[in-house]
């Protein structure tokens, strides 16, 4: 622990202590998750293509406050999704930017998530890398003390040597059972965060490139994972239902 922190930043240790209860509790970011989003951003955009872009300017604004927002409890849990929709749907509103513009933002924006996300991982698997060579210190120091009692009986000198080498023991266990699996664990949670922008923009971008919000949707499906994507008739059933809900709230 100290080697970590004397090796890092503050601003290091605080992510690191951020990470550690996010990496304990299940992942969000599942099926129902993704199906939210995709049911928000058709809704968004339709509205957006219907009635014109500055008719979802109130729902960016405050997406505390806004029906459609609301109406997806799942989403509207996860700050870093709604600001990127958020900022992102209001420079599309400014209509300043192109497609281009905005898909290069995005990208540096993501890229940047993940840099900062992935920073307490890359110092565990540091800590994880010398966890062995601080076991074999610790093992060294115990034979030095073994030996300094080479006079005792070998039965004495025996549980010396058998507790130096618990040193090397536990340097090992900690460092490939416990340290690094757990760095991974916070790898494949960012990983899987920055899954749901990568989503996101290819949506917003497929819509600012002419295609309808049903088709902009489909082609946010298409970058998920096999594992948590729905299929096209799920993704189709659910946007006839956000279709229908959004109806009744106009």
């Amino acid at each position: 622990m100290g080697a970590y922190i004397a090796a890092s930043s503050g601003r290091s240790v605080k992510l690191m202590f951020s990470a550690i209860p996010v990496a304990i509790k299940r992942t969000p970011y599942s099926k129902a998750l993704y199906m939210e989003l995709m049911g928000l951003l058709y809704v968004l955009l339709n509205k957006a293509r219907r009635d014109g872009l500055m008719s979802i300017e109130a729902d960016i604004e405050d997406p505390s406050q806004s029906p459609i927002f609301t109406a997806y409890p799942t989403v509207i849990k996860d700050a870093a999704i709604v600001e990127f929709v958020s900022d992102y749907m209001r420079l599309m509103i400014s209509g300043n930017m192109s497609s281009f513009e905005i898909e290069t933002l995005m990208d540096q924006e993501i890229e940047a998530f993940q840099a900062e996300r992935n920073t307490p991982a890359h110092a565990m698997h540091t800590v994880a890398d010398a966890l062995p060579a601080f076991g074999i210190v610790a093992a060294v120091l115990g034979v030095i003390k073994a030996l300094a009692s080479v006079d005792q009986p070998p039965a004495i000198l025996a549980d010396l040597i058998s507790k130096a080498m618990v040193g090397t023991f536990l340097g090992i266990l900690l460092a490939y059972g416990f340290v690094a699996p757990f760095a991974n664990v916070i790898e494949r949670r960012n990983e899987a965060a920055s899954k749901v922008l990568e989503c996101i923009k290819v949506t917003l971008l497929a819509n600012m490139n002419g295609y309808p919000p049903q088709l902009a949707v489909e082609f946010g499906r298409k970058v998920l994972y096999a594992t948590d994507r729905p299929s096209f008739l799920e993704l189709e059933e659910h946007v006839r239902q956000s279709r229908s809900s959004a109806n009744k709230q106009g």
